[in-house]
């Protein structure tokens, strides 16, 4: 294959598509966040008993689970942002006709489509990020990707409740799902004027963008299926993964019922379960300038995890017969649990970049990384409750959400090695 070098786009435009990208995985992820302030709404419109809920709420984590290394696949074959483009589309549809369901059984179709689109439009990101931004920026960037979704579950937090308050049609449920549907449509217009072609990548390389003359087919997807399944790096950072959101599920699905529990007003539960979801961005913004300035990823691994384990207990623990501690240091706990735990996606997230097995893998290593975490987080809320059900009451539940933050510190060895396998393996290609 022969090359031609051309001059590089001005950095504002480098930098427009990554945050381009970033923009679009935060939608995608107000989506997925869009159904929780919504639910006494639909409810009583659509007639949803509490399982009905419970699925509308699990579905996409289902999709998850079930197809993120094949969709993974798809992103690495179709392209970066065809595949983004598809994905937003999708969830456009979606929610246009979800706006006008009229039964929880369509609704919870569309609600698995929505999740669909949403795999498809978040597994190319790292991608597109990796080559739009120059190396020595790449940690930042991905820093803040991983933020997309605790950002966009934040704000669908906020404004879900305030925007379902406004008069029909314009508000309610339906309006709330016609808005995201716009919302997605302005992502979509961004991504196809703001980011290259798939026929005509670039990467960024000492000052130069360079273009392949003909854009070779990618390798068929069963090599890059076992090239990823039969590389170490990738199982590394998808069980890191599963760990992190299996616990972080855990505690925020269970946040309502604690402050109820603990006397917390009616009317702040919302914006409390909002705040302890945006102080994660700042986590995650944190390890990608941490990453840039020269810390370690596993020591940045090491202080998540940790201080995620004394989050969790001081969440979950009763002191004596049944006593808790003051609900203001219990949420200051499960803010600290938040936003230092954040430290442990941006990290992950530029892992999963730089031990991806090849250039081709990348999407497929985080559709892995996706189908492990949704994993964690089908499996984490269920063992919780399991627990609480069993001792009446949530003071024996730390055990599961610290033995995932143990399990995770364990693992923090085998990332260690698997950076420095991949060290020897590759040869620098720039100074």
């Amino acid at each position: 294959m022969t090359h031609r070098s051309v001059p590089i786009q001005s950095t504002r435009q480098r930098e427009a598509a990554a945050w381009i990208a970033v923009f679009a995985g935060v939608s995608a992820a107000m989506h997925v966040g869009k159904l929780a302030p919504a639910l006494p709404v639909l409810r009583d419109a659509l007639q949803i008993d509490l399982l009905q809920a419970g699925f509308l709420l699990s579905m996409v984590q289902l999709a998850g689970m079930s197809l993120g290394l094949l969709i993974g696949l798809s992103v690495d074959g179709l392209g970066l942002r065809r595949s983004m483009l598809v994905g937003l589309m999708l969830q456009i549809g979606a929610s246009t006709f979800g706006a006008f369901s009229q039964s929880a059984g369509s609704l919870l179709v569309l609600r698995a489509l929505e999740g669909l689109g949403f795999l498809w439009v978040v597994m190319p990101a790292p991608g597109i990020i990796r080559q739009t931004v120059s190396p020595m920026h790449l940690s930042r960037m991905l820093g803040v990707w991983g933020a997309y979704m605790p950002t966009g579950t934040a704000v669908a937090l906020l404004m879900g409740p305030l925007w379902i308050a406004l008069p029909e049609p314009l508000g309610g449920w339906s309006g709330w799902w016609l808005l995201l549907s716009a919302l997605s449509l302005v992502a979509a217009g961004f991504v196809w004027r703001g980011i290259s072609a798939d026929s005509a990548r670039k990467s960024y390389s000492a000052g130069v963008v360079t273009h392949a003359i003909k854009q070779p087919a990618t390798a068929p997807w069963q090599n890059r299926l076992h090239l990823t399944l039969g590389s170490k790096g990738p199982w590394v950072v998808a069980l890191c993964f599963a760990m992190y959101a299996g616990q972080w599920q855990a505690v925020v699905s269970f946040l309502p019922s604690i402050y109820a529990q603990s006397g917390v007003d009616v009317g702040w539960v919302g914006a409390m379960s909002a705040g302890v979801a945006a102080v994660n961005v700042l986590g995650n913004v944190a390890s990608g300038r941490l990453l840039q300035r020269g810390w370690q990823p596993v020591h940045l691994l090491r202080i998540g995890y940790s201080v995620r384990d004394v989050g969790a207990v001081l969440c979950f623990s009763e002191w004596g017969e049944g006593a808790q501690l003051p609900v203001a240091l219990r949420y200051g706990a499960v803010l600290g649990f938040s936003a230092v735990g954040g430290l442990i996606p941006g990290t992950l997230f530029m892992l999963s970049v730089r031990l991806a097995p090849s250039d081709a893998t990348v999407s497929t290593t985080v559709g892995f990384m996706q189908q492990l975490s949704a994993m964690g987080q089908f499996a984490g809320p269920p063992m919780v409750a399991m627990v609480a059900q069993m001792t009446g009451g949530w003071r024996w539940t730390w055990l599961v959400t610290c033995a995932c933050s143990i399990c995770g510190l364990l693992m923090v060895q085998w990332v260690r090695r698997s950076i420095e396998s991949k060290a020897h393996t590759d040869k620098p290609t720039h100074t």
